[in-house]
């Protein structure tokens, strides 16, 4: 059977009585469970982040406790949080880590990290140098690996970090930040020059594993950083990945292969 040609610019044949738009209706429902879904990471990140908040609030705990773990010293690893977060909220790992044997370490100065991140990275640099720690693994969540990537830049930090895992960390900005007005957040802009300069060096970035949640509400762009190792979990936020289960089998590969 044969069909008339269509004259140019004709509609499509339809059968009769069917519904034009139900191919958009598919499409449609699929934003809005795709929407629907990224609401849902949006508020179990932030009960993620009030229950960590609020539990190391009344049980905190000594981080010189986690200086000495029992056996054979493993890898060091030293520990930088996120903007307005002290280490306490990185404790998911350094339990992991500890009992695995590795002494975990953490930069008391840093306090809340509100400061700047050049200055955040010569604390960190100075405090390697104080305790003369070498083949250092260094486990950052967001702004935390921006100051860990600088780190690895400056003399003797890129001498004794020898890599790093980021988390979430805004490596090419947020385009939120310029929203802000606190310096503290501004300065995670695109348009920040500190930020670009950071991002063109690529010198150390093969060094580095970045590892980000599908959906990051605070880093629309995400977290993929060019030259270095990427990995994406299926978990979705910016704060729930430090209790995921998947970036503990990433720091116990990475801590493999240091320990290599």
């Amino acid at each position: 059977m044969t069909q008339e040609p269509r004259e140019k610019g004709s509609a499509e044949p339809t059968l009769e009585g069917a519904d034009p738009g139900a191919g958009v209706r598919p499409r449609r429902r699929g934003r809005i469970f795709r929407r629907a879904r990224e609401a849902g990471g949006w508020a179990s990140d932030y009960a993620y982040v009030a229950y960590w908040q609020v539990r190391n609030f009344f049980l905190r705990r000594d981080p010189s406790a986690y200086l000495h773990p029992e056996g054979p010293q493993q890898v060091p690893v030293v520990l930088i949080p996120g903007v307005y977060e002290n280490w306490q909220f990185l404790r998911p790992l350094a339990d992991y880590l500890f009992e695995r044997g590795h002494p975990v370490h953490t930069v008391a100065p840093l306090g809340y990290n509100r400061g700047v991140i050049k200055d955040a990275a010569v604390l960190v640099e100075r405090y390697l140098v104080e305790q003369d720690l070498h083949g250092v693994l260094v486990v950052a969540h967001s702004k935390g690996g921006l100051i860990g990537k600088h780190l690895m830049t400056l003399p003797e930090g890129g001498r004794r970090v020898e890599r790093m895992i980021a988390v979430n960390t805004p490596f090419s900005g947020s385009v939120y930040a310029r929203l802000f007005p606190l310096a503290s957040i501004r300065a995670f802009s695109p348009r920040d020059p500190f930020l670009q300069e950071l991002l063109r060096n690529q010198e150390v970035n093969r060094r580095i594993t970045s590892v980000y949640s599908g959906f990051d509400p605070h880093i629309p762009a995400g977290s993929h950083l060019a030259g270095a190792r990427n990995i994406q979990l299926e978990t979705m936020g910016h704060f729930r990945p430090i209790g995921d289960s998947r970036l503990l089998e990433v720091l116990e590969q990475e801590l493999d292969d240091a320990g290599s």
